[in-house]
């Protein structure tokens, strides 16, 4: 007698002679048998950039405040925040405030630009060993960031944005040096004066996208003497003179030109009139 697994007493007869399951008993039910076989699922398409991001999350911008609590040097109206020839180690972006730019020529200081929130200077200290070529005195208070050449590297590196306000800035800043070149060819003061102001009424309307003949801009009257190479009374009798023919009107320091085109015939009469003096 062979014992059964559950215990040493003997197996029904029912259950050792229970016949095994037909064929029939262990074929599926009809319904799964009918039913028709799935095709394999189709992925959509995959988004590389989706994939990318999920893989390398976009890096997070700078924080203003902890860029400012760490790299922020304030400042108040009347400081040098470097001079011409001091070595330097740091560029400064500015956050808040004005900052005038000035060099030496032949003994006398020229005015080279005004700067505004949002512009980088100083940043020909980062080329190994190089001297200030200028000189920054702070018009107002206001706070700038020193960036040493790793810091801004590493800024520009992991924050495309900051690397293209960079780019942005030294492009404008070539655009206004070839301005500037332009102007002090010209002899006449009046000249120079419009010529400035038909340069910023072009990149005002470009920026604007503006379909009037007009144009409005901010501008005080040192940054414009800046850009002429003008001293700032000289500039002033200048504007005072187009005010009179109604070439543009004057709010605080805001500038408008009603008129660009007749702006424009005005400097060709200037011109035509500088070719006349010259032949005299």
């Amino acid at each position: 007698m062979i014992s059964s697994p559950e215990g040493d007493g003997a197996a029904p007869d029912a259950e050792r002679e229970a016949p095994s399951p037909s064929d029939a008993e262990r074929a599926p039910p009809p319904s799964a048998a009918a039913a028709p076989a799935r095709s394999p699922s189709v992925a959509p398409p995959v988004d590389p950039d989706a994939v990318a991001a999920r893989v390398e999350p976009a890096e997070p911008g700078p924080d203003p405040e902890r860029l400012r609590a760490r790299f922020g040097r304030p400042f108040e109206a009347g400081d040098v925040i470097f001079r011409e020839g001091e070595p330097g180690t740091e560029a400064y972006l500015l956050e808040e405030g004005r900052v005038r730019l000035i060099k030496k020529v032949r003994g006398a200081e020229r005015s080279l630009m005004v700067l505004k929130p949002g512009d980088l200077f100083g940043e020909s200290a980062l080329l190994g060993g190089a001297a200030r070529s200028s000189t920054a005195i702070a018009l107002s208070r206001g706070v700038a960031l020193a960036l040493d050449q790793g810091t801004l590297q590493n800024l520009v590196e992991r924050n495309p944005a900051v690397a293209l306000r960079i780019i942005k800035q030294l492009v404008g800043r070539l655009r206004d040096a070839e301005d500037q070149i332009e102007i002090m060819m010209l002899t006449d003061t009046q000249s120079k004066v419009v010529n400035a102001l038909l340069k910023l009424a072009q990149q005002s309307r470009a920026a604007s996208g503006a379909s009037t003949n007009g144009a409005s801009f901010a501008i005080s009257p040192m940054e414009l003497s800046t850009r002429v190479g003008l001293d700032v009374d000289t500039v002033k009798r200048a504007v005072q003179q187009l005010r009179e023919g109604q070439y543009l009107r004057v709010a605080d320091e805001r500038l408008e030109i009603p008129d660009v085109e007749a702006l424009r015939r005005l400097f060709g009469l200037l011109g035509l009139k500088d070719e006349i003096r010259g032949e005299q």
